[in-house]
């Protein structure tokens, strides 16, 4: 069966544009938050602001509340994590990728977790997921058993 897959991980995750060109390879249908759809880039906080990384609480929760490319942004992930059948949390990412990958869990989708030794931490609360590896081959035969 072809799944339609949400890779939650981060700009930073030197695997993240690999594992999607591969599970496209495949033959699955794959979000991508860098290249969300033809002509579109991915949402960075710099779109905003080249100072967000100094606002106070307060000034990022107006932002979050208020700003027009935000809102637009955190739609298009929300439909693709309603999208997905799968979701896939490859490690090493932050904040956002683990709320993606609670919010599959809470929803019945399967969900698989890379585990990489870069700034691995062990985490109780991964038990959650329907598949956890340290090995991507792994995770992409797993995905093919389904």
């Amino acid at each position: 069966m072809k799944h339609r897959i949400y890779v939650a991980s981060s700009w930073r995750n030197r695997l993240q544009s690999d594992v999607v060109i591969r599970l496209r390879e495949m033959g699955h249908k794959v979000y991508d938050f860098r290249n969300p759809g033809p002509g579109k880039h991915g949402f960075s906080w710099g779109q905003i602001s080249e100072d967000y990384i100094k606002w106070t609480p307060k000034e990022y929760i107006e932002n979050l509340k208020t700003n027009d490319v935000i809102a637009k942004a955190y739609k298009l992930d929300m439909d693709a994590l309603n999208w997905c059948n799968m979701c896939i949390l490859l490690l090493p990412c932050g904040r956002s990728a683990h709320l993606e990958a609670g919010y599959a869990i809470g929803k019945g989708k399967m969900t698989a977790v890379y585990i990489d030794e870069e700034k691995f931490e062990p985490d109780l609360m991964y038990l959650m997921a329907d598949k956890i590896s340290d090995n991507l081959d792994d995770i992409y035969s797993w995905i093919d058993s389904l």
